[in-house]
């Protein structure tokens, strides 16, 4: 058990953990954070859309999707083991602190939503809530516990284990089923980072993206904890 599992600030926590995660591959996509052989573009379909029709300008990973970062994003998501919502809220203020080229200019941090009858827990929303704890010095532009700008009401079809197209139609289902709660004029123009748990191609965030951007948002920026590793 860490000493400082309590006690330890965010960004203690961010620096311990990036010693024993998968860092993000180097070289990687500007765009997607997908690692990159030497002198070879990306090869995800989401990157060379016109950033129009992407949604988003770029995402960041905190790491890669392998070894105790997977287990551990499971165990919150699938086994409701909610003391990681709080180690995963360090981290992301963590990585805010070390990046501030990155939260230059952002007016929002939003989680990705779940549906608020999600079994056996709300994983962004317990990790967002830890995250607006852990910024002890509201450094950053999030919202306070249960005051989430972006919400989703209605359970719709997962998209685990799907072909390409059921995940498509599951991606824009889910961007379709949100809310912003706020005042709608408080996001024109702005910019938002949109947190979520794992990157795969991105295909959801292509979606909710683009449905910020018709709410009115004018920049859309991506942050992750973990970036699935694939090659295509």
């Amino acid at each position: 058990m860490c000493a400082y599992r309590i006690t330890g600030t965010a960004r203690l926590c961010s620096d311990c953990a990036g010693r024993t995660l998968q860092p993000v591959a180097e070289p990687h996509c500007p765009v997607c954070s997908q690692g990159l052989a030497p002198g070879r573009p990306c090869s995800n379909a989401v990157c060379s859309l016109p950033e129009a029709e992407r949604g988003f300008s770029r995402v960041d990973a905190v790491a890669m999707y392998s070894g105790a970062l997977r287990d551990k994003i499971h165990k919150l998501k699938y086994e409701g083991k909610t003391g990681w919502a709080m180690i995963f809220g360090r981290l992301l203020v963590g990585w805010m602190e070390s990046h501030p080229e990155a939260m230059r200019g952002v007016d929002y941090v939003v989680g990705n939503p779940t549906h608020k009858g999600r079994q056996p827990i709300q994983h962004i929303e317990a990790i967002m809530d830890a995250a607006y704890t852990e910024d002890v010095t509201r450094a950053y532009p999030l919202s306070p516990p249960g005051g989430h700008r972006l919400v989703k009401q209605t359970e719709t079809a997962r998209s685990a284990s799907r072909t390409l197209d059921e995940k498509r139609a599951a991606a824009a289902a889910h961007a379709a089923a949100l809310t912003w709660t706020g005042d709608t004029g408080d996001i024109k123009g702005a910019t938002v980072l949109l947190v979520d748990d794992v990157l795969t191609s991105g295909s959801q965030l292509q979606h909710v993206a683009r449905r910020l951007r018709a709410t009115g948002a004018a920049d859309v920026r991506g942050l992750v904890l973990a970036r699935v590793p694939w090659s295509g």
